[in-house]
């Protein structure tokens, strides 16, 4: 039989198991994985893999996850392109409909992608509206569009606007670009562009089509490594852009400030915790490397916005510095 996976953010896939158990009775080989304040990308891979390790079949395995483009979805997707995965399948979206659907599909089914096929229509289905006239009429499908002349690049030296790229928000988060950075941060800013500077990612080119596939609506998604970045704030064709800057860690934001690139704020968003590291806040993980690091941009004049999200409130950074500090110190 199939073997399930039930991801999400926070507690919303132990829920939905339970509901599931509730309409559909209590299922084998299913298991919630949840992804909490306090965890990182690799503390979210271990527990998935762990999930899957004890499961009758574990090559057979259907995830089912709560958002395209979150935590879990994205470290999902790299386990599914890993080898030895080939048989791995995953439905973003997760819903009740969808569960109950699955349930019922792998009763019959030989593989992962087999209940998939059946449970996505079924789980498009379960949406719906009371009063029913506030569902919007099914569109017809559209033409293909005349596929659009090409335009050239701007040519080198041309300046727009006043030749400065425009920085309206700058996030040190090592989850990058995910649900609360494609919703609310995105929503808060208005961005017209996310560049994600990361010299790592921008050489993975399952990563960097991660990130860009996770790009808000009507939002364009550029990885490029921190070289890249310092030529893009130096270039007047950018002037009349506003960019939304997502770093891993506070590092590369030193490098760019020191090269020149016009930051004055950092929101520190996520910094995971990994060996070595004490935890500073709920959300930051700090060791001697990332303080230094952190006290030389407070030299620079940069400014800290500590939060996750715009409606937390903001952590004081020299009682975060004070607690890592203290918890280094313990540990010598």
């Amino acid at each position: 039989m199939v073997s399930i996976v039930l991801a999400s953010h926070g507690t919303f896939s132990e829920g939905i198991l339970m509901s599931g158990q509730m309409i559909f009775g209590k299922q084998e080989n299913v298991a919630a994985v949840t992804l909490m304040p306090e965890m990182g990308p690799d503390d979210l891979r271990a527990k998935l893999l762990e999930a899957v390790s004890g499961f009758e079949d574990q090559e057979q395995v259907l995830f089912l996850v709560d958002l395209q483009g979150g935590t879990p979805w994205n470290q999902v997707s790299l386990l599914l392109g890993e080898e030895g995965h080939e048989n791995w399948v995953a439905v973003g979206g997760l819903n009740l409909p969808m569960l109950i659907s699955a349930y019922g599909a792998r009763m019959g089914a030989e593989t992962a992608a087999d209940v998939a096929k059946e449970i996505y229509p079924e789980a498009k289905a379960g949406i719906c509206v009371k009063p029913e006239e506030l569902a919007p009429a099914e569109a017809a499908p559209a033409a293909a569009p005349a596929a659009a002349p090409a335009v050239g690049a701007i040519p080198e030296g041309t300046v727009l606007g006043d030749g400065h790229i425009k920085i309206a928000h700058c996030r040190v988060d090592t989850r990058l670009l995910h649900g609360q950075v494609a919703t609310t941060w995105t929503k808060q800013v208005s961005p017209d562009r996310i560049i994600v500077v990361s010299d790592g990612v921008a050489h993975d080119e399952l990563r960097k089509t991660m990130i860009v596939q996770a790009a808000p609506p009507g939002v364009k998604v550029n990885v490029v490594p921190v070289s890249k970045m310092i030529e893009v704030s130096k270039d007047p064709r950018f002037g009349a852009t506003k960019v939304m800057l997502l770093f891993e860690t506070p590092q590369d934001v030193l490098r760019c400030v020191e090269a020149g690139v016009d930051i004055k704020n950092v929101n520190l968003g996520s910094m995971a915790h990994s060996v070595g590291k004490v935890v500073a806040t709920n959300a930051i993980a700090l060791d001697q490397a990332d303080i230094d690091c952190l006290q030389k941009l407070r030299s620079e004049g940069i400014e800290f916005d500590i939060r996750k999200v715009p409606a937390d409130s903001p952590e004081n950074y020299d009682a975060m510095i004070k607690k890592a500090e203290s918890e280094l110190a313990a540990q010598a």
